[in-house]
């Protein structure tokens, strides 16, 4: 089978990595969702409800998703308007599959991002960033919002969860057994 040389490339060509940015906003959002969920699941399964590590670890996973939040919004950004586009060494389905993965991906953070908002509306909370600025409300408290807000929220942390851990396994994949350049090119070091 012959390989089109175009979609083959080097790591040692500059032109074969992401840019810094990219590589940087990747592995931000990467570290910033783990620190979200582990908060969201420590204080949900170690701490009592009114307790002060819980209280700390709430106020700590909003401020990280308003953090994630503008860093997400840059992500977006910088890929549509300045980020490096690399031809894509896939071929058939293993590139639907990539390509399908990323998109649910950025859906399911998108969808994140505004449950947890919502969530935190309908709670009638205080939504402070690391306690220098708070976003207000755009509705009132709703029990009832809350309710499904929260549990679609943490329906969609566990779904990203799962298809980041699948990102992270192709990811592997292309190393170890394909033995290409997939991975070398986001990581922050060749």
């Amino acid at each position: 089978m012959a390989v089109d040389q175009t979609l083959v490339t080097s790591v040692e060509s500059p032109k074969s990595r992401y840019d810094r940015v990219t590589i940087t906003l990747h592995w931000l959002s990467a570290l910033l969702v783990i620190a979200l969920f582990v908060a969201a699941y420590l204080w949900n399964n170690e701490f009592a409800r009114g307790s002060p590590p819980r209280k700390f670890l709430q106020a700590l996973h909003i401020s990280l998703g308003i953090l994630f939040t503008v860093v997400f919004i840059a992500r977006l950004y910088w890929r549509n308007t300045s980020g490096r586009k690399l031809a894509s060494t896939e071929q058939g389905l293993m590139r639907v599959l990539s390509k399908g993965m990323h998109h649910l991906l950025y859906l399911l953070l998108t969808a994140q991002i505004v449950l947890g908002y919502l969530l935190r509306w309908a709670q009638g909370e205080p939504f402070m960033f690391f306690g220098v600025f708070s976003i207000p409300s755009l509705f009132g408290p709703s029990k009832p919002l809350a309710e499904w807000f929260e549990w679609l929220h943490n329906y969609a942390a566990w779904t990203i969860i799962i298809l980041a851990l699948g990102h992270a396994v192709a990811a592997l994949t292309h190393h170890y057994l394909l033995k290409d350049d997939v991975l070398k090119r986001m990581l922050p070091i060749s």
